[in-house]
């Protein structure tokens, strides 16, 4: 049965409304919407104007979710659309929603979260937004998270930028910069490799600026999220969490103090009447990236490269030989880990490695992965109590249309007597199985 809501001038059905999204909390899809409408004016200042991916999650928060780059080929004539070319050469024909009919319309393919490009259709060639993002190490704290994002202000402040807080609605915490729009991609993130190198430099013992993970502690202020193709959840995004989490903008004196709990589907639309929205300036703040390509030169020319690219990009320019820091030591010793029973690849796939890895997960959702884990450290608590938050490798890993989570530990710290030998999978999920088409 569907449901049918005047928005923008527009009637805009909504199919199974009633549909539970949030098991743990009872939101449905029309309670979905109705927030997104609540809080509209913010949702549409970090998504207008901009092509989006769509990430449908159309049995909930709970169930699979699936990556859509392309509009759905029946669409009704008012929603706009602009064509992107990636990284690949293949381009897509994506969304771009300005006004709340249009979000509504997305949001009954099932979208929970937004996931907008940092550029404008008018312009997809220079982005407007530098993105820093903050992803802690498993086991860091969240105060020191929040640390991390105060010396990311210092730094973008010094270097004659405006940052804006938020945060990520999961574990991380985001600081969005509005630039003009006179830089390339591959500028802007040279930029942000620049910004997370000083980040580092500042606060060594609690940043990282490694791509590799088994060399990051702390936080890592992740560069990449600013190349071409990479999108992020926007400002008033619910995130897939139990309870209903959103992506809260803050101020800055908000920042020391702020819980990512107390910002929920309920708790947002209360906030955003009461107090307005922190980044109703943000559009008038566009910013210079001159200074931090300056630092980026003086990194050049002290001799750091490049910072590494993700994987699914071609070999750039300038990148260090992309190869594993502990492969890199090891040259062409070590061994190539056995894989699970059952599973034809192991912990590193077909590459050898000299660090002692077992592999503890693959999961369609990362809660499902963390799970698994909590059951293999009851099962070896005299192995767990060696082990610190870098040794547990949490991967956002690729699948056909979606992501799914793998989890692995380094058992180096581990006295060799009493590494466990790899264990069947605590959760053994295949992520190239075959699938339908999903309704919505």
């Amino acid at each position: 049965m569907n449901e049918v809501l005047t928005v923008a001038g527009r009637e805009v059905a909504v199919s199974n409304p009633d549909k539970v999204y949030f098991p743990s909390t009872g939101h449905t899809k029309l309670d979905l919407i109705r927030y997104y409408l609540a809080v509209a004016e913010g949702a549409l200042r970090g998504v207008a104007g901009r092509p989006m991916v769509l990430k449908r999650f159309v049995n909930g928060a709970e169930g699979e979710v699936f990556f859509q780059k392309r509009a759905p080929a029946k669409r009704p004539e008012w929603i706009e659309t602009v064509e992107l070319s990636f990284p690949s050469g293949r381009t897509a024909v994506e969304v771009v929603v300005n006004d709340a009919a249009q979000l509504v319309w997305v949001l009954n393919l099932g979208c929970i979260d937004l996931n907008p490009h940092p550029v404008r259709a008018a312009d997809l060639d220079h982005p407007d937004e530098l993105r820093v993002d903050l992803d802690p190490v498993p086991g860091v704290p969240w105060s020191q998270v929040r640390e991390v994002a105060l010396v990311a202000r210092s730094v973008l402040v010094d270097f004659g930028l405006t940052p804006w807080p938020k945060t990520s609605g999961s574990r991380g915490f985001h600081v969005y910069c509005r630039i003009e729009p006179r830089w390339t991609f591959t500028e802007v993130r040279r930029a942000a490799v620049a910004l997370a190198r000083e980040v580092e430099r500042r606060a060594p013992d609690i940043a990282t600026s490694s791509w590799w993970k088994e060399e990051r502690h702390g936080v890592f202020v992740d560069y990449n999220q600013n190349a071409k193709d990479r999108t992020v959840a926007s400002a008033y995004s619910v995130r897939p969490t139990p309870d209903a989490r959103v992506s809260a903008t803050l101020s800055w004196a908000e920042v020391p103090g702020c819980e990512p709990k107390a910002f929920t589907l309920e708790t947002m639309p209360r906030r955003l009447a009461e107090l307005g929205d922190p980044w109703e300036g943000i559009d008038r703040a566009a910013g210079s990236l001159d200074s931090l390509l300056e630092l980026a030169a003086q990194h050049a020319a002290a001799g750091l490269g490049d910072g590494y690219w993700p994987p699914f990009y071609g070999k750039q320019e300038g990148e260090p030989p992309r190869v594993q820091p502990s492969r890199r030591r090891a040259g062409r010793d070590g061994e190539v880990p056995v894989p699970a029973p059952g599973k034809t690849s192991g912990p590193t796939g077909r590459r050898r490695t000299t660090v002692p890895l077992v592999e503890i997960a693959r999961a369609a959702k990362e809660a499902e992965a963390r799970e698994g884990l909590d059951r293999w450290k009851q099962r070896h608590p005299e192995v767990w109590k060696h082990l610190g938050p870098a040794d547990v490798l949490v991967d956002s890993m690729r699948g056909r249309s979606s992501t799914w989570t793998r989890i692995r530990v380094n058992l180096t710290r581990v006295p060799e007597a009493e590494r466990p030998p790899q264990e069947p999978l605590e959760v053994d999920f295949d992520p190239w199985r075959s699938f339908t088409d999903r309704p919505r």
